[in-house]
């Protein structure tokens, strides 16, 4: 598979600008619910509101230490139970529904991280929401997965669909394009493929060995 080069310095620095967009909406609306508590202490929706938002804050870290962090050493096995749970908090804050189907066991990391990123790009495939279901067909040395977003209209992400395709990107990868990226770059590491089909209303993303 090939992919635009970027440096080790970039990539840790578009990482931490995606997660920090990811966050900064929960976090901004506990700050906005605690200045509407100073004003009216005990006011049960400013209440809701910070309970609210700090769970999709937390849920969001939670994912987001296992999908973009180092999660150990090189050599460091992930449980998919783990994977699921906090895929699982992630999509409770998120218009579509998850199913995950599978045994559960250790897998190497970047596979573990490979399904979550996955998860959070059919489930931008599917904006309005309906269904993102993992099903893990075959683990061991020959994985292989396969995630389906359903839903309309579907619109997978168009900078994931041209690197798969392997076409060059009008410009440099940003922080817009660093997660499909780091993406497809876990699959390489992990010496896998991925493919897409797209029907009238699903993105099926299979994974295998490549």
């Amino acid at each position: 598979m090939e992919l635009p080069q970027v440096s080790a310095p970039d990539l840790a620095a578009l990482l931490a600008s995606r997660l920090c967009h990811d966050i900064i909406s929960p976090v901004g609306a506990v700050q906005s619910g605690l200045e509407l508590l100073d004003e009216m202490p005990n006011d049960p929706e400013s209440m809701a509101l910070v309970r609210n938002s700090t769970k999709s804050a937390v849920a969001k870290l939670q994912f987001a230490r296992i999908a973009y962090g180092a999660s150990g050493s090189s050599t460091a096995q992930i449980d998919l139970g783990d994977a699921r749970s906090v895929a699982e908090g992630f999509m409770d804050f998120e218009r579509a529904n998850l199913t995950w189907e599978g045994e559960r066991a250790y897998v190497p990391k970047n596979i573990a991280k490979l399904i979550l990123n996955l998860i959070v790009v059919a489930n931008a495939s599917v904006p309005r929401g309906r269904e993102v279901r993992v099903a893990i067909e075959a683990l061991g040395e020959a994985p292989r997965f396969t995630i389906t977003a359903t839903g309309t209209p579907l619109r997978v992400p168009q900078k994931f669909r041209a690197l798969l395709a392997g076409e060059p990107l009008p410009e440099a990868i940003d922080a817009h394009a660093i997660q499909p990226y780091y993406t497809l770059l876990l699959a390489r590491e992990a010496g896998l493929a991925v493919e897409l089909g797209a029907e009238e209303d699903s993105a099926v993303f299979r994974v295998s060995p490549a």
